[in-house]
């Protein structure tokens, strides 16, 4: 038992509402790691699906993009894209899983459905491209939240995990030890006390 704590019944009551305490906090653990660990599985699902994704729209793109050289000239396509207006369209946002702060990179296309240059002197294959690379830049956008939740979440797992074992493993024996031990001296107490008042009984009784 602790030297520091005295068998008595109130510190008895305290060891036990600690204990409770430690346990639900466990409890409460072990759920917020089962949930962030769904929630993970989930986003590396998602990743792998939008990777694939992005890859065979980047080689669309790329393909469009070879043609669109070839057809119009590299050096008229580059002075096109040299021509395209620096936009505005990525937003940076929050959410929270369990308390973990998860950011959301949204991607808003432009309203605008008319590509910046001419249709009489460029190609299909152009557009193509153009078509082609938005898409991969809403991917892109969309893999920049997955991934960077992921890890977060990763992080978050490990921090849970290292509270949990702390209770499970550290805390919660603590105290049922200190539990163990107070009752333990208590009863011994009881004992002693109970066998106190039969030697006076007996003494007083002769």
């Amino acid at each position: 038992m602790n030297p520091n704590t005295f068998p008595t019944k109130g510190n008895l009551i305290l060891a036990k509402n600690s204990l409770a305490l430690a346990t639900q906090g466990y409890g409460l653990m072990d759920k917020k790691r089962n949930i962030l660990l769904r929630e993970l599985m989930g986003l590396i699902d998602q990743a792998k699906a939008i990777q694939s994704e992005i890859d065979s729209t980047f080689t669309a793109a790329y393909k469009a993009l070879q043609k669109a050289n070839i057809e119009m000239g590299i050096h008229y396509v580059e002075e096109i894209a040299d021509s395209l207006p620096v936009t505005d369209d990525i937003r940076i946002k929050a959410r929270s899983i369990m308390g973990t702060e998860i950011p959301l990179v949204e991607y808003t296309p432009s309203k605008d459905e008319k590509p910046p240059y001419s249709f009489y002197s460029t190609s299909d294959s152009l557009d193509e491209a153009r078509i082609a690379f938005e898409r991969v830049k809403e991917l892109t956008a969309d893999l920049a939240t997955v991934e960077t939740s992921a890890y977060r979440l990763a992080e978050s797992i490990k921090k849970t995990q290292k509270r949990a074992n702390a209770l499970k493993n550290i805390t919660i024996p603590s105290y049922q030890a200190l539990v163990k031990d107070i009752t333990n001296a208590l009863e011994e107490k009881d004992r002693e006390e109970f066998t106190r008042l039969k030697v006076i009984k007996r003494s007083t009784t002769k």
